[in-house]
C-alpha cells in the first residue's frame, strides 16, 4: 500500500504524469473527501464546491507535501480547513455568527432534496450541531466516517488520548441531547 501511495505521490509532483494522477487521485479519493465534507457543511452543492476547492489546491500544493504523514490525511486536512473556510464565509456573507449559520444549515436539512434521513437522523444532526466545533469533528470522524483513533490524531494534529476523550464527551452530550428534545 505504502509503494503505490510513494508512486502516486511521485507522478503527481512529476510534470509529465502529473494530469494522469491527479485524474486517478481523484477517483480515488472523491467520495470519501465529498462525505467528509458534506458531513461539515451539510449541503450537497455547497459540499461539491468545496470537494472542488479541495482537489485545486492538492494539485497546487503537491510539491509541498513532505510525506510526514499519509497522502490522505494530507488531503482530509486540506478538506476540513476549506470546509472551515467556506462556512465563515458564508456566514459573514449572510452578517451571522457561526452558530447561527449551523442552525439554518440543519433547518434547512429538512428541505433538502439530497437529505434522505428520517426523523431520528434529523434529531442526531441536531444534536451533532449543538457541539462545539472540535467534538463535531471528532464526532463526525468516528461515527460516520468509521477513522481509526490514530488516523485521526494524524488528521487533526493532536494526540489519541485526547481524541478519545473527546469523542467519549461529545457522545455523552448528543446522549443527552436526545433525551431532552
Amino acid at each position: 500500500m505504502e509503494k503505490a501511495e510513494d508512486l502516486l505521490i511521485h507522478q503527481l509532483k512529476d510534470k509529465k504524469t502529473s494530469q494522469e494522477a491527479f485524474r486517478k487521485l481523484v477517483s480515488q479519493y472523491k467520495e470519501r473527501l465529498y462525505w467528509h465534507i458534506r458531513n461539515m457543511v451539510k449541503d450537497h452543492d455547497d459540499s461539491h464546491d468545496v470537494l472542488q476547492n479541495t482537489f485545486i489546491k492538492v494539485f497546487r500544493n503537491i510539491d509541498q507535501f513532505k510525506g510526514d504523514s499519509k497522502l490522505f490525511s494530507w488531503m482530509y486536512r486540506i478538506a476540513t480547513n476549506e470546509s472551515i473556510t467556506f462556512l465563515n464565509k458564508k456566514a459573514k456573507l449572510q452578517q451571522i455568527s457561526s452558530d447561527e449559520l449551523q442552525d439554518a444549515i440543519i433547518n434547512n436539512l429538512e428541505s433538502d432534496v439530497y437529505f434522505e434521513g428520517t426523523a431520528i437522523q434529523l434529531k442526531l444532526q441536531k444534536a451533532i450541531a449543538s457541539l462545539p466545533k472540535k467534538q463535531q469533528q471528532v464526532f463526525t470522524m468516528k461515527y460516520f466516517e468509521e477513522l481509526k483513533y490514530r488516523e485521526m490524531a494524524e488528521i487533526l494534529e493532536t494526540s489519541e488520548g485526547a481524541l478519545k476523550a473527546s469523542y467519549h464527551i461529545a457522545v455523552k452530550k448528543i446522549e443527552e441531547f436526545l433525551k431532552t428534545n
